[in-house]
């Protein structure tokens, strides 16, 4: 059974900082592109930063760009995204994806394993 498992949300205060992290199993991350995509209620979900399989391309929201960086390390099957200089806006529930693409375009449709997603609340 292909799983994604993320990790790592929770409270934290405006111009903090919190560390995301999307685990596999029952595959290898090896071959897929991997997005974080996050959706506040009441809005659509989003597109928040994708990485291609070899991590040699990355694509942020432009409301992130700057404060926020994916990564992966393939040995551990695992992709991160850290969040740094979080504000309100940035609260959602934030959910990793996999899908088998050359790049790393965040659209939606190109995922197809998605995770049950964790609750990052910015406030104070």
């Amino acid at each position: 059974q292909l799983q994604l498992v993320e990790s790592g949300g929770g409270l934290v205060q405006p111009g903090g900082s919190l560390r995301l992290s999307c685990t596999a199993s029952g595959f290898t991350l090896d071959y897929y592109a991997i997005g974080w995509f996050r959706q506040a209620p009441g809005k659509e979900r989003e597109g928040v930063s994708c990485i291609s399989s070899t991590g040699g391309s990355t694509n942020y929201a432009d409301s992130v760009k700057g404060r926020f960086t994916i990564s992966r390390d393939n040995a551990k099957n695992t992709v991160y995204l850290q969040m740094n200089s979080l504000k309100p806006e940035d609260t959602a529930v934030y959910y990793c994806a996999a899908g088998r693409q050359y790049g790393s375009s965040c659209a939606p449709f190109l995922y197809n394993v998605w995770g049950q997603g964790t609750q990052v609340t910015v406030s104070s």
